[in-house]
């Protein structure tokens, strides 16, 4: 069998996930009042968009008609990129043309559309297209920077006698903010237990063949 498929389970799972995004099901709707030369402006339009490209606005509003509003359009244009971001994700030697074919039909794609859906992802600019996921996907800022220092407190307006030492922590994130921590040390060492607790539950699951890829 093709595709991935979850270990004890008899059904392979799409492409799109064990759920079909609601953009999805909204463009195949649409996709019926949609003629083939629209259909390949809107995904031309839309591999330029995961290229990194702007895409002008005109281009939408030229397509429109009076059997196609300019609402179904976007709707459309939506469905189509989340589409194609689904299947770039997979890797082709887990996703082959004939199950992603297979797929779009289970889908309810209109056939005449599937050709196309599949030059889009097979085609040449496959591998510009991959690149570009991974280079515009969205992400958390990283840790640039840390600097700590000990302090102890001898007294408090509460109390005359503290003794007890504090972590000060200034984090510096690659998107340039800083960020100042201070802990007790007694929450700094349980802080530090329970980030080694979960690198060693992700070195266990490495380990593990949880998803079975054929």
């Amino acid at each position: 069998m093709s595709g991935s498929q979850i270990i004890g389970s008899s059904d392979r799972i799409p492409f799109t996930g064990p759920r079909t995004p609601m953009e999805v099901k909204m463009m195949v709707k649409g996709l019926k009042n949609v003629e083939k030369d629209t259909f390949r402006k809107l995904l031309k339009a839309a591999v330029s968009l995961i290229e990194g490209n702007d895409v002008p606005e005109s281009t939408f509003s030229s397509l429109a008609k009076d059997n196609l509003s300019l609402e179904m359009v976007n709707t459309v244009f939506a469905g189509i990129c989340t589409l194609l971001r689904c299947a770039l994700r997979i890797p082709v030697t887990s996703l082959k043309p004939e199950v992603f074919k297979e797929d779009l039909k289970e889908l309810r794609v209109p056939k005449e559309f599937v050709a196309d859906f599949s030059s889009a992802v097979y085609g040449a600019k496959r591998s510009s297209l991959e690149t570009a996921l991974v280079t515009n996907r969205s992400r958390l800022p990283t840790l640039d920077r840390l600097r700590w220092r000990l302090d102890v407190g001898i007294s408090t307006s509460a109390l005359n006698r503290v003794l007890e030492p504090t972590i000060l922590m200034e984090l510096t994130l690659s998107n340039g903010s800083i960020h100042n921590l201070e802990v007790p040390v007694s929450k700094f060492h349980e802080l530090r237990y329970s980030v080694a607790y979960v690198l060693k539950d992700m070195e266990e699951l490495e380990k593990r063949s949880i998803l079975k890829i054929e």
